[in-house]
């Protein structure tokens, strides 16, 4: 083979390896980048984060003006932002944050004046069900299996049972008695 021959098919392989490369760069183009990466093709476990005390409808329901702090704080658990400068003001921060869904953030802002509850205000909480069926997972395992066994399965597992077995009155007669009183756990102090 001549040494023109051989350098003519070199410029067409690199001819047909650029076109080749345009190519791919252009169908490449319409797709998204994460798409085209494998690294993104795996997605790591994202734990599910929830930040802050979780305020439900139900206890926004049972606040009334009037109330002292003692009574919201157990009515609705301690403020997470107390401030030093907003001492008549408790503010109730809740976050949550999970892997395929939008992060939601709740605020509930409560107002005292001389220790007593003046007003309250805030987002509309979820109900406390509402807040549990967000906690859920997704995936669907399958139907739950009923818990209790027919008339028929009771009698399929005494037919199976060894017909050795001692009555309950044989068992009990043959074991001593429980004790009806106990030591005391503790050596009397001398």
């Amino acid at each position: 083979m001549s040494a023109n021959h051989h350098y003519g098919v070199q410029k067409a392989l690199i001819v047909i390896a650029c076109v080749m490369l345009g190519a791919c760069s252009s169908v490449t183009s319409g797709m998204s980048s994460s798409a085209v990466n494998p690294v993104n093709w795996i997605t790591p476990y994202k734990v599910d984060v929830i930040q802050g005390n979780f305020v439900s409808k139900e206890q926004v329901e049972q606040l009334q003006a009037g109330m002292t702090r003692d009574q919201v704080k157990a009515l609705m658990g301690t403020p997470l932002m107390a401030s030093l400068f907003h001492a008549d003001r408790w503010d109730y921060v809740f976050t949550l944050k999970r892997q395929g869904v939008e992060p939601q953030s709740f605020k509930y802002t409560v107002y005292f004046k001389a220790d007593q509850l003046e007003r309250f205000e805030g987002d509309a909480m979820p109900s406390e069900a509402e807040f549990i069926s967000k906690l859920t997972n997704q995936r669907k395992l399958g139907a739950v299996p009923p818990l209790e066994a027919t008339e028929e399965q009771l009698n399929k597992a005494a037919a199976k049972a060894p017909a050795t077995a001692p009555s309950p009155s044989l068992a009990a007669a043959s074991e001593p008695a429980a004790p009806t009183a106990y030591p005391p756990l503790e050596s009397p102090k001398q």
